[in-house]
Formats: structure tokens, sequence, C-alpha cells
């Protein structure tokens, strides 16, 4: 880098995250701010109960029994031996809560403890464990905590014990289920190949990681402990005379329930309020600590992205192309922050072309994939503008049933880890009939028939057998040809390969791309192939797109790319490809780091980091200017303008 690119980098600060904090989301929740200031305010009153002007609410005077509300002395009115409803309710719920927390906290602790264990060490200490809580859950929960009070006799400690006990598997059973999956996580070997003990691994990897679990479980969980305590107390197992809570307050209004129902009305409403409130938190917790939602929204991402364009452009389709993308953006808003992952990209592919769309990773080259088909989670992504024309219909103002006929149909995606995009439950045969018969209709023998051909056009050997196998049978080779059968299965017009070689060894990353050109050139298919890897580029591509903080910055055909590289971004990353037969060839890394979308600096993105940035690469738009008919660079200063010219 240069001094003057050195000197100017600290100009722009990295601004603060925008993204919301827990608080703020929680807040973004009207109904779970509600619960929570309700929740508040009868917290904060319990409390202060012994500072309150109360009458005190053991206190019988038979003079006042039963004197209705707003009885002077007596606001909510007293019951049948004259006791205080409102001091009686206030100490009450401070009893009911306390009760309930506790009991929470209790199930919480030992529930967790016993699932941490029993999923971590497996086997026989698993099974011992889990069956015991499986004997638990056999009783109906209610009948288990009147037994158990029974046994320990009537009171408000022994009813906690008991409430506590009877919900310890909900939480055993929750926490047991993710500690399992957690403990064959590859962080997890990590952990023990350190030399970590198990208990520095059980509590010091596995813990955090089902502690928002724990969590959420326990804030939906207060709530109905205070309703079994209200139960237990109800029924004269709980609380005893003359301590109050709001169950035994419930017990003593039902006496005089059709002459005074204000006595049962006043403990009835109470519950209902701190229940309800307590839910609403609760649901409003499990958003906040949901990673989907982090963007703030409440809602969990849709089937398309939204389009909210602020601008189209007038000029129909280009004449000749298969697919046209004319000035699209793509936004991400989050928090106070709007990140410009695509910021204006125009692309456009004939018939039968390859064209590769290079960059580094977090470039947008993925976003602007997705953006085509509408597969960018909304929340928090949108379609800002521009338009995707393909065969003449634009894209961005089709209607969603129209899109979904022309995903797998018209435009096919081929992802980077087939492992994970395709269905571990069913077998491949299933998904080749499932994609074929979704656009075709065919019955499930010929679409068999299909899959199988499609299976060995994609050089699967013993294609009928292979219908038969699930993913994690497959080696990722193949794997990766079951992708591309599945995106060839609708005879599709553009495929859409993103990184489809990255996870792949050096072998079959050749025989995949090789594949893949064969295919194209036979079935005169489109293919938008992204890819970080010049070296991939020069096998496949007819064309090459490079991508930089979310724009084009240089397109041109593979040849003169690769030859005459325009751009000092596009050269950076030429040099950082391995030539064959020269080993003293030095490898160049790109200096620092992509500026992030949310705060782009003036004029050139790559100012920062560029060997050859002048004054005027700091200012204002830099537009693409071209350098040919098919050549274009969005730099002020190309590299090799006059043979590029030329």
């Amino acid at each position: 880098m240069t001094d003057t690119a050195a000197d100017s980098a600290p100009r722009h600060k990295t601004k603060k995250s925008d993204r919301p904090s827990a608080l703020k989301l929680l807040f973004n929740n009207s109904l779970a701010t509600a619960g929570l200031i309700v929740f508040a305010v009868i917290v904060l009153i319990a409390l202060a109960a012994p500072i309150l002007p109360l009458q005190p609410p053991n206190v019988t005077d038979p003079s006042v029994r039963l004197s209705p509300p707003l009885t002077e002395g007596h606001l909510l009115g007293t019951d049948a031996l004259g006791r205080d409803l409102l001091s009686r309710l206030i100490w009450g719920t401070r009893v009911s809560l306390a009760v309930g927390v506790s009991a929470t906290l209790i199930a919480a602790f030992f529930g967790s403890l016993i699932g941490l264990v029993a999923g971590y060490a497996g086997g026989r200490t698993d099974n011992i464990l889990m069956r015991g809580i499986d004997m638990v859950m056999a009783f109906p929960y209610i009948l288990l905590a009147l037994a158990i009070v029974a046994v320990l006799g009537p009171g408000l400690l022994n009813a906690l014990y008991a409430i506590a006990v009877v919900n310890i598997p909900f939480f055993a059973r929750n926490i047991r289920g993710m500690t399992l999956g957690l403990s064959r996580r590859e962080f997890v070997d990590a952990a023990r190949l350190s030399g970590k003990s198990h208990v520095s691994i059980l509590f010091g990897e596995v813990l955090p990681n089902v502690l928002p679990v724990i969590i959420i479980t326990m804030s939906t969980t207060i709530g109905w402990m205070i309703l079994e305590t209200a139960g237990l107390s109800f029924l004269g197992l709980g609380a005893q005379p003359p301590q109050a809570d709001l169950g035994s307050m419930l017990g003593d209004g039902r006496k005089v329930l059709f002459t005074d129902a204000y006595v049962s009305m006043v403990p009835g409403l109470m519950i209902f309020a701190l229940v309800m409130s307590i839910n609403l938190l609760g649901d409003g917790i499990r958003d906040v600590l949901d990673p989907r939602l982090k963007s703030g929204a409440l809602a969990r991402p849709g089937a398309r992205t939204a389009v909210k364009r602020e601008s189209v452009p007038d000029r129909g389709q280009r004449s000749g192309t298969v697919l046209d993308v004319q000035e699209m953006r793509t936004e991400f808003h989050i928090g106070g922050s709007i990140y410009k992952a695509v910021g204006g990209v125009d692309l456009y592919m004939r018939q039968g072309e390859c064209v590769g769309l290079v960059g580094e990773s977090g470039s947008g080259k993925s976003v602007t994939a997705m953006s085509l088909m509408g597969l960018v989670p909304t929340p928090p992504g949108r379609i800002a503008g521009g338009a995707a024309w393909l065969e003449n219909e634009d894209l961005f103002a089709a209607s969603d049933e129209r899109i979904r006929q022309l995903r797998g149909g018209d435009v096919s995606h081929v992802f980077q880890d087939p492992l994970s995009t395709l269905h571990p439950l069913f077998t491949v045969g299933d998904q080749l009939i499932e994609a074929i018969q979704a656009h075709q209709p065919v019955s499930k023998k010929e679409a068999r028939g299909k899959a199988a051909a499609l299976l060995e056009s994609v050089r699967i050997p013993n294609a009928g057998e292979r219908l038969k196998a699930f993913p994690h049978e497959l080696s990722g080779g193949m794997r990766q040809r079951i992708s591309i059968a599945m995106a060839l299965a609708n005879d599709a017009k553009v495929i859409i390969a993103d990184e489809p070689t990255t996870a792949l060894d050096v072998t079959v990353q050749a025989q995949i791309l090789e594949l893949m050109n064969g295919l194209r050139k036979e079935r005169d298919t489109a293919i938008l192939f992204i890819t970080h890897d010049f070296g991939v580029v020069s096998a496949i591509c007819d064309r090459v797109a490079v991508m930089y903080a979310g724009r084009i910055v240089e397109t041109g055909t593979t040849e003169e790319i690769l030859e005459r590289p325009a751009h000092p971004y596009t050269a950076k990353l030429i040099e950082c490809v391995p030539v064959l037969g020269e080993p003293n060839r030095r490898l160049d890394a790109i200096e620092g780091r992509p500026p992030v979308v949310n705060n782009l600096p003036d004029g050139c993105a790559f100012a920062d980091r560029c060997p050859f940035v002048q004054d005027d690469c700091r200012k204002g738009d830099i537009a693409m200017t071209a350098l040919g008919e098919e050549r274009g660079v969005r730099c002020l200063h190309p590299l090799n303008r006059e043979t590029a010219d030329g």
C-alpha cells in the first residue's frame, strides 16, 4: 500500500454497529413491552409491601366482614373474616412470586444438569437418567404433585418442592436433546483434543450453547409454576392459614362466590395479569434470543424477498440475452443501519454462455445470485431497485406464484455444500422425482425413469441403485453431481452455480468443472458461475464480471481479463493464483479488508487498498467506463488501458 493510501485509511472510521440491542429488540415487540411493564409494576408493588401503608394482612375484624370494594379504609373490600383484601393481595402476590421463581430456579438447575450430563455422557448414564425422567413423566403432573405434598405434608415449602420436582423433566428432556447434538460437533471434538476435562467441556463449551434455551424455558415456565402453586393452595395443600397467597385467597373466596364474587375476582384477576404478563414477556425474550430475528423484525423470513424498488430502469431486456440484470440493488435493514450488499449491478448472459462472477468473500456475489429468484431472507433483506429480465419478463414484478414456477424450472441453483442442501431424510431419488413432478405433469414411474437418466447424464454409475441412496451415503463429488442433475431436471435456461466446487478436493473439482462445461454446451444452458478463484474461471467461463463491495468493477471476456486486467483489484486477485510451472512466482495477498457496506467511503471503495490510488479516486461516484464492446472498468486510472482499448 502506498503512503497516500496508508495515510488516508484512518479517514473512514468504522461506524459503531446499529444492530439493535437486546433491550431494543424487546421493546420493538409491543406485546412483550406491555407484559414487561405490567410484570415490573406487580413485582415492584410486591417488593414494596413492607413499606406501603397497608393494614396487617392477617388481622381479622368481623365487624367489617365482606365489605364491598371502595369501602372507606378498604379499597378492594374485605373477606369473610374482615381481612383487608388489598393488603392480602399484595402480600399474597409477594408469596406466589417467591414460590414460582424459586421452584423455576430449582427445576431449571436440576433439570438442566440432568439433561447436560445425560446428553454428553450418553450410553448407560443417559439410559439411567432418562428412564428416571420417563418414570416421573409417566404420572399426571398434578397427581404427582399432590402425592409429594401428601407424603411431605401440607405447607408452602413442601408445595414448592413438589412443583419443582414435577417440572424437572421438561428442562431435562429439552436440554438433553440439544446437548446430544452439540456433543458430536467439531468444536467439542477440538476441546477434547486440546486436553480439556469432561467437566470443563460440559460447562465451558456445551452449557453456553444451551443457555439461551434454558432462559427461554424458564421465562415461559414461571407463569405455569405460579398457576400450579395457586392450584395446590386452592386445594388447601399450599399456604396454610393465616398466611395468604393467591391460591388460598381464591379458595377462601369460593365459599362466598355467589353472594360476594369480588372476593374471588380480586385474586383471580391478579393471577391472570401476572401469568399473562410473564407469558408475553417470555415470548419477547424468546424473540430476543432467536438469532433469526436479530434484524429487529418480529417475523421470520418469508418465502420471497420483499421488492420495494425506489427506481426501475425504463429500458427493456437487451437483445440476444436470456438473463439481463439492470441496476439491481439489494439492501439489508438491520436496526438503524442499511447494508447495501448489492449497489447497482448490471449483468447479462446469453444462451449457452458461462459468466463468472468473481470476488472476495463478502463482495456481494451470493446476494446478487439469490436476489434474482427472491431467495434473500426478508426481513431484513429487500430489493431496493433495478430490474432482472428473464426472457422479457421482469422477475421483480412477477407474482409469488410465478416465481415459484420459475424456481427449479427456468432458473436452477447449485449450491456450495450439497450435504446441507439435500434433504437428509429422503433418498436422492425421491428428491429428484419431487423436483421433476413439481414442474412437469408426469407420473411417479415416468419421473423415476427421468431421474435415472439424469444421474446417467452426470456420469453416476449404477443410476438405478443410486436413486435409493441417502445423501450421507454418497461422497462429496457424488452429492454435487446429484445437485447438478436436480438443476438440469426441468431443462433450466439459467443455472446459478454458487461456488459449487469450493468444498471439493482438486481432483473432484476438475471433474465437476468438466461435467458442468460439457452439459452446458450439450444443453445450451446459461451458467452464472460464482467463485473467488480465477483458476476456476479460466477453466469454464466465457466472460467474467469482477465484484467488489456490492458493485461490478470490471467486465470482459475471460481471455482479456486474465491477460490484461484493467482494475487494480482484478490484477490483485489474479496475482493470488499460483501458476503451474512457475514455482518462484510471488503470490501477493491483498492488504487490508473490504469496507463495510453500511459505511461505504466516497469515491472508489477499493481506494484504501489500492497501490495506485490518487486524490480524485476518493471523490464522487465512479462510473463504469467502456474499454471495448464487451469490456468495462469502474476505475479512473485503469491498468493496461492502451492495450485494452486497442
